[in-house]
């Protein structure tokens, strides 16, 4: 009995989950139509926005140097490494 069963359960299962999954990608396909391709978004709050790391003691942009990481996929080669006995 439960051989005949299980496909049942699973068929079941199976379009419960396909349907939630078919909602959620409308729910998707609706936002993306709300704000054009070629708008840039809106800052909420109508004021420029600067990352809390950015700013000194003070609250002024820092001017001392920043640690940056880049990836291989950037384009640039990184520079030849040098021979300290040379």
């Amino acid at each position: 009995m439960l051989s005949s069963l299980f496909p049942l359960a699973y068929g079941l299962i199976f379009i419960t989950l396909l349907w939630q999954a078919f909602r959620v990608m409308g729910r998707g396909f609706k936002a993306a139509d709300q704000q054009p391709l070629n708008e840039k978004p809106i800052d909420r709050t109508g004021r420029l926005t600067i990352h809390p790391e950015l700013l000194d003691g003070e609250g002024r942009l820092t001017e001392e140097d920043l640690l940056t990481v880049r990836f291989g996929s950037d384009g640039d080669l990184p520079n030849p490494p040098t021979n300290p006995g040379e």
